[in-house]
């Protein structure tokens, strides 16, 4: 397949961002993330140990050579005095007769010894297959650490925009409170006068008392926002860079169909299913190849010296000599309980398992690439009107004070405009991020996200 190779590409973003100075923009933060992120580590740990398997997975096929040696020295004590029966040639009784009497110690026997031996398989199919399924799930681990990767990005660009929109939305508030104030001053002057009812300056208390509140809310939601990126990257980030007004909001480039085509050729979660898939087609055949003969080689090589046995003044044995030995062994299963079938069934069951987890996997990428398709161009519509909604909103609350101070609109209308006109504030920022954000997973959905639209996202941030 080919693909795992374009997926380590984020790990370049340490390189492309070594000349930066850790700072508070989205880059930055992001490199931060790279090496603190708890959730990325340790995925690159399990990548790593999965790794580890498919190295212990080929030593099967590998040959194996060991070097052994031993010594070991053989000392008798002194002997006791030795009987036996003996037949008594005249009288015909068998008497118990010592017929030794030897005392003395023998001397020492040394033994040393040192070998080398070898053992290779073969032939042994399972072992191959094995091997073999062992490679495509490694593939499939790296795709895998390669979509947490992708992953962290998102992460990273949600919890990051997730603050500037909780700053915005702080800010507005508090706009919004400040110009609750200035008309509840004013109200509370004119009804002094007997220009308004004392209504009117309950009214205007009220919407003040709901702005207050709103603002308590909005800090303590920003609060929350910070904390969130710092448990990404593990430390704190006080004050960030915003997004530039004049950010480029346009439709996305390329039909669905495109985008589709796209998809399907570069989906970390496709790739990911069909490397399952091929593991668990190999594995299928290894067990399969249980049922085969197997065929191995062994050999060996060993160098002995021993030392010469003594009895009654002869010399038996004794010197130095070496021995060498080559085999071919052949193993053929028969019968195992059950078992080897059992585990072909097995294998059998978790290529079908394999096989739905892929087509899953394809139906939902269709479905998710259209959503996020349609998200993104359904946001450049949404932030356009929220721009028409904001110049009529403000439009509205102009005409609505000019009417209160000639009399023909009352406090109740004034509040109701201005409510309107922030809430088309808030509105208008929330749909900018959320087309930044938007934009990213479209790429992700599609796998080809990477640490350039990072860079250059990151453009278009300023102090």
């Amino acid at each position: 397949m080919g693909k795992p190779a374009k997926y380590i590409g984020i790990l370049v973003l340490g390189c492309m961002t070594s000349s930066f100075s850790y700072g508070d923009d989205l880059l930055s933060i992001l490199q931060i993330a790279l090496e603190n992120d708890p959730t990325l580590r340790q995925a690159k740990a399990s990548y790593r140990e999965n790794r580890e398997s498919m190295i212990q997975s080929r030593s099967a096929l590998l040959p194996s050579v060991g070097i052994g040696g031993s010594t070991s020295r053989l000392t008798s004590g002194p002997t006791d005095s030795i009987y036996t029966n003996v037949t008594d040639p005249i009288s015909g009784e068998t008497l118990f007769t010592q017929v030794a009497n030897d005392h003395s110690f023998r001397p020492g026997l040394n033994n040393h010894g040192w070998g080398m031996n070898l053992n290779q398989s073969v032939l042994n199919l399972a072992r191959w297959y094995t091997f073999q399924s062992a490679k495509a799930r490694d593939k499939a681990a790296a795709v895998n650490l390669a979509a947490q990767e992708q992953d962290l990005i998102m992460r990273v660009a949600t919890a990051y925009f997730d603050v500037l929109r909780a700053i915005d939305m702080l800010d507005t508030n508090v706009q919004e409170e400040e110009a609750a104030l200035r008309s509840l001053d004013q109200t509370r002057q004119r009804e002094e006068v007997g220009l308004v009812a004392i209504t009117d300056v309950f009214d205007s208390q009220a919407a003040y008392d709901l702005a207050r509140n709103t603002t308590f809310l909005q800090q303590d939601l920003l609060q929350s926002r910070y904390e969130a990126l710092e448990a990404i990257t593990g430390q704190a980030h006080p004050s960030i860079d915003v997004l530039r007004e004049d950010f480029p909001i346009v439709q996305v480039d390329g039909s669905l169909a495109d985008w589709e085509r796209e998809a399907e050729n570069s989906s970390l979660a496709i790739a990911a299913a069909e490397y399952n898939l091929e593991a668990s087609r190999k594995n299928l055949k290894a067990r399969k190849s249980d049922h085969l003969p197997t065929i191995d080689f062994s050999g060996g090589w060993n160098h002995n010296v021993t030392a010469p046995i003594v009895s009654q003044g002869i010399q038996i044995g004794g010197g130095a000599f070496d021995r060498t030995s080559l085999a071919l062994n052949l193993s053929i299963p028969i019968y195992s309980g059950g078992a080897t079938r059992s585990r072909r069934r097995a294998a059998e069951y978790n290529v079908i398992s394999s096989q739905e987890s892929l087509n899953f996997t394809e139906r939902q990428l269709t479905q998710n690439i259209r959503n996020a398709y349609r998200r993104v161009n359904t946001d450049v519509l949404v932030i356009g009107q929220r721009q028409q909604s904001i110049t009529s909103a403000q439009s509205a609350l102009d005409a609505t004070e000019l009417g209160a101070e000639v009399g023909t609109r009352n406090i109740v209308e004034v509040l109701r405009a201005r409510e309107n006109l922030y809430r088309a504030l808030r509105q208008y920022a929330d749909a900018r991020y959320n087309y930044v954000v938007d934009s990213l997973i479209l790429r992700q959905v599609a796998g080809i996200l990477t640490p350039q639209d990072i860079i250059d996202l990151n453009e278009w941030l300023q102090l």
